[in-house]
């Protein structure tokens, strides 16, 4: 870096600080995050496992399957390399990470949360044709269109995250290479940048504008209409069931979209780096643990799968049903 703070491209790369100010705490932290993670790691897979034993998969298993994949990668583009780093000793400010390998890092954890953005999207729209048009739901909610669907959220992520690591990559950074974060995140990105005007802050709003706002308009009018279908029931008993389909979804949409909308829809004057890298530490570690959690204790079809996949473990058969 250039000493007198004059903008200059970090080609040494950065160093990410961690959690190195705090020694004293690094052995606790990492045996929290390594439970944490392989909780995380093995609720996840056990999902996969189960929504792959049955004979017969609906289209919200499918789309659960591929939230279940996108949370493990998620949290394996993250918390591995945090481990690593807690677990060396004498890092002294902290560890160091190329510049591609922080781009590179940065890239995948924006199109993985964008991807799952989508897919909640998706899910949401998944409910309303289930809920509102039940009697077309296997004529329009086919297995053709939600393999295009998943495809496309999974499209649509990539192509913001690149386009949102190449602008965020571009900007002139100064002074120290330091970022007071776990991971390459954009707000410690920001926060590194030369530049003071509100011009390094489109990219993000424009990521969050496609990411965010978008799908939440579709989410908020797949459930207005949802809300008055069921508000046409005369059977309380069939209006409870129809909602208790969608509660573990709205309970995984409000942690994802709070998260990021909190975390990443405000001004960049708002920062604050150790702050942001605390709630950062619940929202890629917490948060991934509980959506299987959410999902196994709200979906029947995924709670009967997972009792029938242990129940095969226990006895010592194979994973599928003959």
């Amino acid at each position: 870096m250039d000493s007198s703070g004059n903008a200059t491209m970090p080609c040494c790369g950065f160093l990410l600080q961690g959690f190195s100010e705090f020694p004293h705490l690094r052995p606790v932290l990492f045996l929290l995050l390594l439970a944490v993670h392989l909780a995380t790691l093995g609720g996840n897979l056990l999902i996969l496992v189960a929504v792959a034993s049955v004979p017969s998969r609906p289209p919200m298993l499918l789309f659960l399957c591929q939230l279940s994949a996108i949370e493990l990668c998620y949290t394996l583009v993250v918390v591995p390399r945090s481990l690593a780093d807690l677990a060396t000793p004498g890092l002294g400010r902290g560890s160091p990470i190329s510049f591609l390998g922080c781009a590179i890092q940065m890239q995948m954890f924006v199109a993985l949360g964008g991807a799952e953005c989508f897919l909640l999207a998706t899910m949401a729209y998944d409910r309303y044709v289930a809920i509102c048009h039940p009697l077309r739901y296997i004529a329009v909610v086919t297995p053709g269109l939600c393999a295009r669907l998943a495809l496309a959220c999974c499209v649509g992520g990539l192509a913001v995250s690149v386009g949102l690591t190449v602008a965020v990559f571009h900007l002139p950074f100064c002074g120290s290479r330091l970022l007071v974060h776990f991971f390459c995140d954009i707000t410690a990105l920001l926060d590194l940048a030369c530049t003071r005007s509100y011009t390094e802050e489109l990219p993000l709003l424009g990521a969050c504008l496609v990411l965010l706002l978008l799908p939440s308009l579709l989410i908020l009018s797949s459930y207005g209409a949802i809300a008055a279908a069921l508000h046409r029931l005369r059977s309380p008993g069939g209006r409870r069931k129809a909602a208790s389909t969608c509660a573990s979804h709205l309970a995984v949409t409000f942690l994802h979209y709070g998260c990021a909308t909190f975390m990443y829809v405000r001004p960049k004057s708002s920062y604050s780096p150790r702050r942001d890298r605390t709630l950062a530490l619940v929202y890629t570690n917490v948060t991934p643990l509980l959506y299987p959690l959410i999902y196994s204790l709200r979906n029947r079809e995924i709670t009967a799968a997972i009792r029938r996949v242990l129940g095969q473990g226990r006895q010592g058969h194979g994973l599928c049903e003959p």
